[in-house]
């Protein structure tokens, strides 16, 4: 079983792609290579079970098993010693990748309170798109009532786009909400 946004992929976005920058071969169309998605939480160090709620709400979105960061640095300011849980990550690839980016263009950020659309100006330079969400709320798989603290979440959405113009493209063909 193939999902949505695959299928339409292959039928829709690489022969466009192809035509507007002339590529020889279907292999240079820019493809997605990996979502990462990132909590990061000051509060850890306090409160250990904020952590583990969080990992478990990052489960409960992207279906898969969330990585625990740890400090890599010791930060006296912050009270934070190297090797203390600092956050948790994923790193989507394959079918749970574009079920995901699915989900988040069609489902989550429309339910954004006064949602415009997302930022044009957040690539990299590479051809790779970094977006901030403030909370975990807008997903669907999210219980208003069972969350205890917001936490926001970092989305970093990784192609094998040559340069940040592709890249816009290519995400703008997939169904991405950029703002006009």
């Amino acid at each position: 079983m193939t999902s949505r946004l695959k299928e339409k992929y292959t039928n829709d976005v690489v022969p466009s792609l192809v035509e507007k920058f002339n590529y020889n071969n279907v292999m240079e169309v820019p493809k997605l290579e990996k979502i990462v998605i990132n909590i990061g939480m000051g509060l850890a160090k306090d409160n250990p079970k904020a952590l583990e709620t969080a990992i478990e709400e990052l489960k409960t979105i992207t279906g898969q098993k969330p990585v625990t960061t740890k400090a890599k640095k010791s930060v006296s300011n912050f009270k934070i010693r190297e090797g203390m849980p600092v956050g948790a990550k994923v790193t989507l690839r394959g079918t749970r990748m574009y079920d995901f980016l699915d989900k988040l263009m069609n489902i989550a950020l429309p339910r954004v309170r006064d949602f415009r659309g997302v930022s044009k100006t957040s690539f990299d330079g590479r051809g790779n798109y970094a977006l901030g969400i403030k909370e975990q709320l807008i997903f669907p798989e999210i219980e208003y009532d069972k969350v205890d603290r917001i936490n926001g979440m970092d989305i970093i959405i990784v192609t094998t786009a040559e340069n940040d113009e592709q890249a816009r493209e290519f995400l703008a063909l997939m169904g991405m909400p950029f703002k006009k």
